[in-house]
């Protein structure tokens, strides 16, 4: 009996170790799945062709705001796709790269930083091929097609046109709306180009005004003409009079030599999979770059602060009504400190992208960059799309200015007052009692009329800002004051004509700024190097915590959006038609440009 006990014993003894041989088998395969799903999942294909969608637009910078990330966080960013095809060159898993142009929001100075970047990309020898169903349906398509041209093949939907059709600058003005409902607007400027009041003041374009913008105008013109001239083959005179002729539909611009074929998406992806050959995958932009990892990651440390959105006080955030960012000056002068503090920064990329705004600001942001560069750190200053007026003031003390070619920047003036509603407020039975204890205590009421020695005191005061902003500049530039008044006076010019004047150094985007700090910096180009933002991203989850919890809910989120974007159209009309208080004296006009 006990022989049978021990025989049994025995048998569920092997039983058990096979059953857990089995389960640490399962385990170690389950484990081996899970690895390997982790690893497929996240990593860069053998044969990868990127997939780089502008159809969206572009996006300078995504704020760290839950809302921003609603409306903006699926918008391709100029930085990620610059930094994307600087990996992609070298990667030899990467085979060639595809882009779906059009109709997307693109500025000049944004399409400049992309066909360098394509440019840079197109000297490892791999094919660059853009598509796109149509270069403006109805509407110009200008600066997406000179984007193209960048590429080494594009192709047109057989039913797309290709809107080629110039530049145009519609400029509102809102003096008769303005006398319709009451408003009086009490405004002066430094000089006769700071138009920004013209809006208000005026019916059509100022000598002056219409004098700055064609100069802009025709400016970014010949870059466009001579861009297409170069990369099509053609002479310049031929594209000039193909604009004048333009738009075109697709056979059109195909006879022209306008693209090199016709085709629809599908066919594009299979002659691109035929030319690269072997098993190809395609992988969106920023899933490539997610994976593959951004360059520069570690060595010597710069310093990467962004100012983007008009200038304020405060902290840096985002307009959930207009859908635009601030460059806010406590968030700005923190960021320069804590970059300037880090033993490890060798040099600062100030990347701006910005119309002015705040005087005030401008100087507490322009004095930590002076603060950087005196404990020896170097200030590269590198302009997006607009650097103009505050976006220019922050800029002047930097070691060395960088912009594009189409860049707006300048704008070196100041603009100030109010807007008068005494009698909108009676029109609507709105009526006010007011006490004060001065004489001067209701200067920037709405209701009342600068006196003689009000309007006295906001003329010293406007001398004073331009006084200011001058004598910067021209310390800056190693210019005399008088020097930078003659290319001041407020006005704008394009980046091209700026390094002829000598308000910036160089041409160039993020990679012409690169050199240009480890030149200062005295960092070796054989020495990696390690790109730090300032003030780091946070995470989703971060910027949820540090919002009121009802409105960061999803849900609320989306339908807030939806709201705002319905309102958004009637909203900015009154925003431009300067219905409220704002210390933007040092604000750029909106040049309303049409591609």
């Amino acid at each position: 009996m006990s022989k049978q006990k021990s025989n049994l014993r025995k048998l569920m003894v092997t039983l058990l170790a096979i059953i857990g041989s089995f389960a640490i088998v399962a385990v170690i395969v389950a484990t081996v799945i899970l690895l390997y799903t982790v690893v497929t999942k996240d990593r860069v294909p053998s044969k990868t062709i990127i997939e780089i969608d502008l159809e969206r637009g572009l996006v300078e910078y995504v704020p760290d705001d839950p809302v921003a990330s609603a409306v903006v966080g699926n918008v391709p960013v100029v930085r990620d796709i610059v930094d994307a095809l600087e990996r992609a060159k070298d990667d030899d898993r990467v085979l060639g790269i595809v882009a779906r142009l059009g109709t997307g929001e693109l500025s000049m100075g944004h399409a400049q930083e992309i066909r360098d970047a394509v440019i840079a990309f197109r000297e490892s020898g791999k094919p660059a091929v853009a598509f796109s169903e149509t270069f403006g349906e109805l509407t110009p398509g200008i600066v997406h097609y000179y984007l193209a041209t960048a590429f080494d093949s594009l192709f047109l939907q057989p039913s797309g046109d290709l809107g080629l059709v110039g530049i145009a600058a519609a400029n509102p003005f809102f003096k008769n709306l303005l006398e319709k409902i009451d408003i009086v607007p009490q405004l002066d400027h430094r000089y006769e180009y700071k138009t920004a009041k013209n809006l208000f003041t005026e019916e059509r374009l100022t000598e002056a005004h219409k004098e700055a913008t064609e100069k802009v105008m025709n400016s970014m013109y010949r870059q466009g003409i001579r861009a297409i001239a170069e990369f099509r083959g053609k002479d310049e005179n031929e594209v000039h009079r193909l604009i004048d002729e333009g738009p075109y539909i697709a056979p059109e611009a195909l006879a022209h030599n306008l693209v090199d074929g016709l085709a629809y998406r599908d066919e594009v992806y299979d002659r691109l999979h035929e030319q690269v050959g072997g098993d190809t995958q395609f992988l969106f932009l920023e899933k490539y770059l997610a994976r593959a990892g951004r360059p520069h990651r570690r060595g010597e440390t710069i310093a990467l602060i962004y100012g983007t959105g008009t200038v304020t006080r405060g902290t840096s955030g985002f307009d959930p009504i207009f859908f635009s960012t601030s460059m806010g000056s406590e968030t700005l002068t923190r960021a320069f400190r804590d970059a300037a503090a880090d033993k490890n920064t060798r040099a600062i990329i100030f990347r701006i992208d910005s119309p002015g705004g705040s005087y005030v600001a401008s100087d507490a942001i322009w004095r930590e960059v002076v603060r950087a560069q005196e404990k020896g750190i170097p200030v590269i200053a590198s302009m997006s799309s607009v650097a103009g007026s505050g976006g220019y003031f922050v800029a002047m003390p930097a070691s060395k200015i960088v912009a594009q070619p189409a860049t707006i920047t300048g704008s070196i003036g100041v603009v100030g007052g109010k807007m008068v509603m005494r009698d909108l407020y009676e029109r609507f039975g709105i009526t006010w009692d007011i006490l004060k204890t001065g004489e001067s205590a209701t200067m920037w009421s709405p209701l009342d009329e600068f006196t003689p020695s009000q309007w006295e005191r906001v003329q010293i005061w406007l001398d004073r800002v331009y006084d200011d902003f001058t004598a910067k500049a021209a310390e800056g530039r190693g210019m005399t004051q008088e020097e930078i008044h003659e290319i001041a006076k407020g006005r704008i010019w394009t980046g091209e004509d700026a390094i002829e004047l000598g308000l910036i150094d160089a041409l160039g985007g993020f990679n012409k700024a690169i050199a240009l700090a480890r030149e200062a910096a005295e960092i070796g180009p054989d020495k990696d190097i390690r790109i730090r933002l300032y003030p780091p991203k946070r995470s989703f989850i971060e910027m949820l915590l540090n919002d009121d919890p009802e409105s960061s809910q999803p849900a609320t989120v989306a339908a807030y959006v939806r709201v705002m974007k319905t309102l958004q159209p009637v909203l900015q009309t009154f925003h431009r038609a300067g219905l409220g208080q704002s210390d933007d004296v040092l604000m750029m006009p909106d040049v309303g440009f049409g591609y």
